[in-house]
């Protein structure tokens, strides 16, 4: 009986937490409720906030995947309220993939982006995670949103060049490529980065660490890959929007089936006010004239 008291009193302080929006995101097992297990996998674990219950609530929906920052955990991500309540209110799962402690001895996570360290292949593990994620509870393998903050971003950007159909398309937020830069990818991709112009922890033009024995890469230098790898003409089929605090750019002439979006914001190393939304608005605006071409 105080066990279930205990139990029912977690979950009310997690709705508290996450506003009434998550109200019905909870009633699913252990593995992916936000203060449950975690869900795991052979090469590691994740955890996850679904838009219904698993009783069908949750078949066929579409999914955010957002790798956390250096430092971060998966259950940080489930707490980054903007997010998962825009989401959730609009049928996506939440997925959050955990990144490996950097040693034995130290809790500090992060992810093996750039073969810095052979401990863990991590393209096999958000594989893993992805296919789990969508056999366990019923979710769309082929509607998934790769997104990533800082080293998060990182991955996102390794990831997307590895093999660009792990996911349906990526936005990345404050992180891209390290140096040395790939040559080439396997493009084209559909992505859309967002950065904030006062970035001082990921500099636009990236910056050295640890007296230059890792050099951050260059975002416009990354951006200029990503043009290439999606076919696009150059810069002079760019067109310029605004969206609240975003100036946004497209390229737009280029390959059938490409998207290739940048946004800038004027604030520092962080996930903006209204990015999750202007994610989404993206994701599901491509989501959607796919489904008509088809």
């Amino acid at each position: 009986m105080i066990r279930s008291l205990a139990r029912a009193a977690s979950i009310c302080a997690a709705l508290a937490y996450f506003g009434p929006s998550l109200a019905f995101a909870e009633e699913v097992q252990d593995c992916g409720a936000p203060e449950g297990e975690s869900c795991k996998v052979d090469l590691g674990e994740y955890r996850l906030l679904l838009p219904g219950p698993l009783d069908g609530g949750a078949k066929g929906a579409p999914a955010l995947i957002h790798l956390h920052g250096a430092g971060g955990s998966g259950r940080g991500v489930l707490r980054m309220g903007e997010m998962t309540r825009e989401a959730l209110s609009r049928g996506f799962a939440v997925i959050a993939p955990i990144g490996l402690p950097h040693s034995a001895t130290r809790r500090h996570r992060s992810w093996n982006f750039q073969s810095f360290d052979g401990r863990r292949d991590e393209f096999a593990f958000i594989s893993q995670v992805l296919d789990d994620a969508a056999d366990r509870f019923g979710l769309d393998r082929d509607r998934m949103l790769m997104t990533g903050f800082s080293i998060g971003g990182s991955q996102t950007w390794y990831l997307a060049c590895r093999d660009h159909r792990i996911a349906a398309a990526y936005a990345p937020v404050a992180g891209g490529f390290w140096r040395e830069h790939p040559k080439d990818c396997d493009g084209p991709v559909r992505l859309l980065h967002t950065h904030g112009w006062r970035d001082t922890t990921v500099p636009l033009e990236g910056r050295p660490l640890r007296s230059g024995a890792r050099v951050q890469g260059d975002i416009w230098e990354g951006m200029q890959l990503w043009r290439a790898e999606n076919g696009c003409d150059g810069l002079r089929a760019d067109a310029f929007d605004d969206r609240g605090q975003f100036l946004l750019r497209r390229w737009t002439i280029c390959d059938a089936g490409t998207a290739l979006e940048f946004a800038l914001f004027p604030g520092g190393h962080g996930v903006p006010k209204g990015w999750a939304a202007m994610a989404l608005d993206w994701f599901e605006a491509m989501m959607e004239e796919t489904r008509e071409i088809r």
